[in-house]
């Protein structure tokens, strides 16, 4: 399987097994941050935008105010793919506060 082939049901749902509060919505995987204020929100999506550009791979966003919602998924695919799953690690690891492996 290569990392651009869509995922199973069965394989979405292994994976979101071990991300905690991300939920499946149709064709993407997707979870909403909240921040103590706006440019905390905002501060956070630069951090994952680095790590989004360097993978080659985005989420799609929205903001409210405090509040950041994330979407991954794989155009191409029509769904979602390991990339998607990585990305979705990627952002929980920047929500934390940690920084991207082997950086």
């Amino acid at each position: 399987m290569t990392a651009r082939n869509r995922l199973s049901d069965q394989q979405v749902a292994d994976a979101l097994a071990g991300l905690p509060g991300w939920e499946r919505r149709g064709q993407a995987i997707e979870k909403t941050f909240t921040f103590s204020s706006f440019p905390d929100a905002i501060a956070f999506l630069v951090r994952l935008a680095f790590e989004a550009e360097a993978a080659d791979h985005h989420p799609d966003v929205t903001i409210s105010y405090r509040r950041v919602t994330l979407q991954w998924w794989t155009h191409s695919e029509g769904g979602v793919t390991s990339l998607d799953v990585e990305g979705a690690r990627a952002a929980d690891r920047v929500h934390r506060g940690e920084s991207a492996p082997g950086a």
